[in-house]
């Protein structure tokens, strides 16, 4: 996998971390160190920990479905991009609790929810048959810096970008689809 396929990946599956990051940023009525370190620290973990995990799945299910793996990597994708883009128009925002959700059972929840996307990304990757480690660490890191990012930009900006962001990387996700799609069907 090239470096701007990877970093297209990265940033796309860190859009609804950053969505998520950027409420918190708006809710906190102070933004600490504390705050920091534990959304950044959980997304990045939970954004690289999904890759693997179906990434060890994809890969027995590999030599079952070799000949269809572009199409299903185009499907996923697709679909993941398609709901990141209508959740974020349609206004279905991420359940936060009125109290800190840098703590307890929101952060985790907060943190499963964010990256069931790369979950799918995972299972993709193993199906082109493409290696793990790097772009999962890659995917983690991108996901923790946009999530300090978007803790920080919460302080500053309204909420009415958080949708506008999250649909952006909805597209990405859609781009990347039809770029593996093409890229088996016409050579």
């Amino acid at each position: 996998m090239d470096l701007l396929t990877l970093f297209g990946i990265a940033l796309a599956l860190a859009m609804d971390a950053f969505a998520v990051a950027l409420g918190a940023g708006l809710i906190l009525p102070q933004l600490t160190a504390r705050h920091l370190f534990r959304f950044g620290f959980h997304f990045g973990l939970f954004q690289a920990l999904m890759p693997l995990i179906g990434w060890a799945v994809g890969r027995g299910l590999r030599t079952t479905i070799e000949a269809y793996d572009h199409w299903i990597a185009f499907f996923l994708l697709a679909a993941l991009g398609v709901r990141m883009c209508y959740g974020a128009l349609h206004g279905a925002d991420d359940d936060q609790a009125k109290n800190d959700p840098t703590r307890g059972w929101s952060l985790v929840i907060l943190s499963v929810a964010t990256s069931i996307d790369a979950l799918a990304v995972g299972l993709t990757l193993a199906m082109l048959g493409s290696p793990i480690f790097v772009p999962a660490l890659v995917i983690g890191i991108v996901c923790s810096l946009l999530t300090l990012t978007g803790m920080y930009l919460g302080r500053r900006i309204s909420t009415n970008w958080g949708p506008k962001v999250e649909c952006g990387g909805g597209l990405i996700l859609l781009a990347i689809g039809c770029k593996i799609l093409l890229e088996h069907t016409l050579g």
